[in-house]
């Protein structure tokens, strides 16, 4: 079983025509993406919606898929 800080995590800002702040998404869990003001907020979201997104898919019985990690 995969635990969410397994998962790799892009952090891009957003454009003020877009709210400003930061978007967070979790690749690897397809939809998975969140927001937040700072960094740190859009990270702490983030890790909270990728614990539900593998919480959902476990109750669905979906397949979780494998952490892809970058190469070195």
């Amino acid at each position: 079983m995969q635990n969410s800080l397994s998962y790799r995590i892009l952090l891009e800002p957003l454009s003020p025509e877009d709210g400003g702040g930061y978007l967070a998404s979790a690749p690897d869990l397809a939809g998975c993406i969140s927001d937040g003001e700072t960094p740190f907020e859009a990270l702490n979201n983030i890790q909270d919606a990728m614990v539900q997104w593998i919480e959902e898919a476990k109750a669905l019985g979906r397949t979780i898929p494998e952490p892809v990690t970058a190469a070195a």
